[in-house]
């Protein structure tokens, strides 16, 4: 089920979704070489917690899987997401995904952006750029009267006339009382079709964008989602308000 918030909602959300829109610029500007996956997730943690929120991943449960033990997802390079903090070092080169989501008054908010760690080369380049603006081209699609689809549609016509591809096993969502709510948002679809996008739905819309294929395999950590073959990926995320025109931007600070 497809929920409409109300007014009081969107409120909630939109506060969420402010320290996680602030949680991202912060840990963003300490990523440098020689910093720890670790260290970032302690940054985002703390500011996380000093904001009166609580880090919506750490606890997290999926099927087959022990409960995810920190606040960011943390995905370099060939990880597409769900990468693990840890003792990684961060290296001159790489690209970092970085994932948060929050929860403050029960509500929730979740948004994702990329990051090249020093001198990159030109596909890197490309595929972050392609990456951030296949989400605002899907973005301008989240209007009422269309539907998830055109969202789809955007990104995987943008991304694929670019030489990447998107990612088909993982999606965006909705999201508000819950994480993850109706409906679920493809990367990947026909114009016109899906469900009618409805004035007062909040969406998290995800393109994640692989150099190479867009089949993906799971780490042994039974989290970290992988390139299946060991190509860069890039991830932006944000959560979005449907209202009567453009798609307001909830993710900002």
């Amino acid at each position: 089920m497809i929920h409409i918030k109300t007014k009081e909602e969107i409120e909630l959300i939109r506060e969420s979704c402010k320290i996680v829109a602030e949680t991202l610029q912060l840990v963003k500007a300490h990523i440098k070489p020689g910093i720890t996956t670790k260290e970032l997730d302690q940054i985002a943690e703390d500011y996380i917690r000093s904001s009166g929120a609580v880090p919506a991943f750490k606890g997290y449960s999926q099927v087959g899987s022990f409960d995810y033990p920190a606040s960011l997802c943390t995905s370099v390079d060939e990880e597409v997401v769900h990468g693990i903090p840890g003792s990684r070092v961060l290296l001159d080169g790489e690209i970092i995904s970085i994932d948060v989501g929050v929860v403050k008054n029960d509500y929730y908010g979740d948004a994702a952006l990329s990051v090249g760690i020093g001198n990159l080369t030109p596909e890197k380049i490309k595929l972050l750029e392609v990456t951030e603006k296949a989400l605002y081209l899907g973005i301008e699609k989240a209007i009422a009267g269309n539907r998830i689809h055109d969202i789809s549609s955007a990104i995987q016509t943008f991304v694929e006339a670019n030489g990447f591809s998107v990612v088909r096993d993982l999606c965006g969502h909705g999201v508000g009382k819950f994480l993850h709510e109706e409906p679920s948002i493809p990367n990947f679809g026909k114009k016109g079709t899906g469900p009618l996008l409805k004035k007062g739905m909040t969406l998290a819309i995800e393109p994640m964008v692989n150099m190479g294929t867009y089949k993906v395999k799971t780490n042994s950590d039974g989290w970290t989602v992988m390139s299946a073959d060991n190509k860069p990926s890039a991830h932006f995320e944000h959560t979005v308000l449907i209202t009567n025109g453009h798609a307001e931007i909830l993710t900002v600070c």
